[in-house]
């Protein structure tokens, strides 16, 4: 007798997810329902992060920092952004997984599957209420600034080709160069 598939349900994933242990330097993720494990990313991805960084940090506001690995939770899944940009202190005592609420600007770098960043990721940090969400997209040679979110999407967004200049808005209030961000 054939074996019967038996769908899990959300609570049975989401526990399976919670207690999934990655060999190190992987990171999982809870997307739309689907566990993504990815590895770690390459040193073109980093460099693009700590690019990015390194500009919050001497453009912006002295009361934002950059966060990498922080687990935020969506309502469409568990999402780990490549950077995280919140008031300083806004993760000081929270878990390893946390609301999204606070939260100024997610960034993700695209890398194996940028389907996600392009889709999955961008609904659910829209419908969390992030107000900014910026993508490197190294397939595509771009970077996108989503803002204004409403009912589970960005209404605006800013496209620019590498090498080419994107304004962030309030609190950021800076030009960000995207030549370095390849």
């Amino acid at each position: 007798m054939p074996a019967v598939e038996h769908p899990l349900d959300q609570d049975s994933v989401l526990q399976a997810f919670l207690e999934l242990d990655t060999p190190p330097g992987f990171k999982a993720e809870l997307i739309e329902g689907e566990i993504v494990v990815t590895p770690p990313p390459d040193g073109d991805h980093e460099d693009a992060i700590a690019r990015f960084a390194r500009a919050v940090a001497r453009e912006a506001a002295e009361e934002l920092y950059v966060s990498g690995g922080k687990g935020l939770i969506t309502p469409k899944g568990r999402f780990i952004p490549d950077a995280t940009v919140a008031p300083v202190g806004h993760f000081r005592a929270q878990d390893s997984w946390s609301s999204a609420v606070g939260v100024e600007l997610v960034l993700e770098v695209t890398s194996i599957n940028p389907h996600k960043d392009r889709e999955s990721k961008r609904l659910g940090y829209a419908a969390a209420g992030i107000p900014c969400y910026l993508l490197i997209d190294r397939s595509e040679g771009t970077v996108t600034l989503f803002t204004d979110p409403k009912d589970g999407d960005y209404t605006t967004l800013h496209e620019t080709e590498f090498g080419r200049r994107i304004k962030l808005p309030a609190p950021f209030s800076f030009t960000l160069d995207t030549a370095p961000l390849r």
